[in-house]
């Protein structure tokens, strides 16, 4: 009985021991575990890496973790590029910036910042905190400037020489600005010709749509590769400033032709001859032209040959200018009309596919193809065109095709399966 006692209390200590093992391993496991998930003992570069795509308030809160995010989150590399959102609550969908974190961050990162951005709503007084916001980087070596107007007025409805004069003032200090984007401000020519003075050799990129004269610098920045303005200031004179042996070979050139009112706004016409010099000095170089405009006021345009590549009609285009465009832009490599009417392109394009031979991208919307017509133009663009964005309303069925028949059809003569699209993409 003792015998049996005791093995009876052997077992019972060994179950016990069991247990307690059992218990070791889990708590040892669970510590292994924590230690593998140690957010706070991540490698410095894989947490700034995180921080740079956090939204500034979440960075500023993640900072507060631990000392090591913290240190992240005032290291240079986190700082070269920012973005600062000025809304007012009341009116605006954007999240703000804190002001106290604006300032905070300029005192301690202005040797640092070298992209910087404002997104500002619509309101006066969001315009005028990015103001005051830009007199505090006289001390930033920048190399991009961009002003983001999200509604207006904005800008536009600041007293000019508060707006002229924070901008200036950074135009003085400004030694390497390479990018420049100012939209709807009020900028003028005396602190356009700061900017010149201080930023000619650096001054790569520059988009503008309310500076009455641009010229100066495009007449004096060489170095300009890429811009982007309004059709109002394009001029004769600006092409065969960018055509001048001393500029270098532009890149890419943006045109927006926008009209907010019908017969608000007269479209100059500009020379062929300006065109051609532009050509001859810089072959290679992108144009790309956004129309904005009603039917009316296409008349100015496409009436001889112009070197557009990229073309976007935001609003209603005539079958008559579509054709104009066939007979005028032979280097257009894409095109896409968002709206028409009822009356079949089916000529228009025909015509496209033949005289625009570098054409590899279109996209279409709010108009009407025949399915036979639509076939004909893909097979005679053939494996060139990479991206075919049609609507599924567009194409009307004939006696030859149906709309089951137009996608085993026009895959064949691609070379790549396709598909009509239900909604837009571009």
């Amino acid at each position: 009985m003792k015998r049996g006692r005791k093995g009876s209390d052997g077992g019972s200590s060994s179950s016990s021991e069991c247990v307690g093992d059992g218990f070791k391993k889990v708590k040892a496991l669970e510590e292994t575990s924590e230690r593998a998930f140690d957010w706070g003992g991540l490698p410095q570069d894989v947490v700034l890496h995180i921080f740079k795509y956090l939204p500034l308030l979440d960075r500023a809160y993640a900072s507060q973790v631990c000392r090591r995010w913290n240190h992240a989150f005032h290291m240079p590399e986190l700082w070269k590029c920012f973005e600062f959102e000025l809304s007012q609550p009341a009116t605006s969908y954007l999240k703000a910036t804190h002001p106290d974190l604006i300032k905070q961050i300029i005192q301690r990162h202005s040797n640092h910042l070298q992209y910087v951005s404002f997104k500002v709503d619509s309101s006066t007084e969001s315009a005028e905190e990015a103001c005051d916001i830009l007199s505090q980087l006289v001390n930033c070596s920048l190399k991009t400037l961009g002003l983001i107007s999200t509604a207006r007025p904005s800008f536009m409805e600041l007293p000019k020489s508060h707006f002229i004069s924070a901008l200036t003032v950074l135009f003085v200090n400004s030694k390497s600005l390479s990018s420049l984007k100012i939209n709807d401000t009020p900028v003028d020519d005396p602190s356009l010709k700061v900017l010149v003075a201080n930023n000619s050799d650096t001054l790569r990129l520059l988009k503008m749509s309310s500076c009455p004269r641009i010229l100066c610098e495009a007449d004096q920045c060489h170095g300009l590769r890429e811009l982007a303005l309004n059709y109002y200031l394009l001029s004769d004179e600006l092409l065969l400033a960018l055509s001048s042996e001393k500029h270098v070979h532009l890149e890419h050139l943006r045109i927006d032709v926008v009209s907010e009112n019908l017969g608000q706004m007269h479209f100059h016409a500009i020379q062929k001859s300006s065109w051609d010099a532009l050509m001859r000095h810089s072959p290679k170089v992108n144009l790309v032209m956004y129309f904005f405009l009603y039917v009316e006021e296409f008349d100015p345009f496409f009436r001889y040959e112009i070197p557009v590549t990229h073309l976007y009609f935001g609003r209603s285009v005539s079958k008559e200018v579509l054709g104009r465009v066939g007979m005028t832009c032979p280097r257009l490599v894409e095109l896409v009309v968002c709206a028409n009417g009822l009356r079949p392109l089916d000529e228009e394009l025909i015509r496209i596919a033949e005289r625009c031979n570098q054409l590899s991208a279109i996209g279409l919307g709010e108009c009407e193809v025949s399915c036979s017509a639509f076939v004909e133009f893909v097979k005679m663009c053939g494996s060139r065109l990479s991206q075919l964005s049609i609507m599924e309303e567009v194409l009307i069925p004939d006696h030859r095709y149906s709309l089951e028949q137009i996608h085993w059809e026009v895959s064949k003569h691609l070379g790549w399966v396709w598909f009509p699209d239900m909604m837009p993409t571009w």
